[in-house]
């Protein structure tokens, strides 16, 4: 199985074109946690105890939370998940988080920020795969 923790060059330029100077833009993450975070991409994050996935995405959100304010975004929802009522029965997601950006140029600050990438290996420690939707408002 193929996990999808990052970004791609081709799914960034594809943001760029569709999300760009066209107003706010809201991103539906969909998240796996790992049993036990593997911080061995970013070891002067590990905490130096043995944690789960769940607990290490904790971590993330506590340093992440002021930092995505700071670009005026909000975080919408946050909340367990499951199995899809429609959708591929192999596929389930422990959580959900839907954050609301003013635009698609403020999730970029936001994500590109040194700050933000001192933290980011929290998520890679914690997630055993996930998924991004960065969706506009009609």
């Amino acid at each position: 199985m193929q996990s999808h923790l990052h970004a791609t060059p081709e799914s960034g330029k594809i943001f760029h074109q569709n999300f760009v100077g066209k107003g706010k833009v809201v991103m539906l993450n969909l998240l796996k946690f790992r049993e036990r975070a593997d911080y061995s991409a970013s070891p002067e994050l590990d905490p130096g105890t043995e944690t789960t996935g769940q607990l290490a995405y904790q971590t993330y959100m506590k340093a992440v939370l002021p930092l995505i304010r700071s670009v005026e975004a909000k975080t919408r929802f946050y909340g367990t998940a499951g199995a899809f009522l429609i959708g591929p029965e192999a596929e389930n997601w422990d959580a959900v988080l839907m954050v609301e950006y003013p635009s698609a140029e403020r999730f970029l600050e936001f994500a590109q920020s040194d700050a933000y990438q001192k933290v980011a290996g929290h998520r890679t420690a914690a997630l055993a795969d996930s998924r991004l939707l960065p969706m506009h408002e009609r």
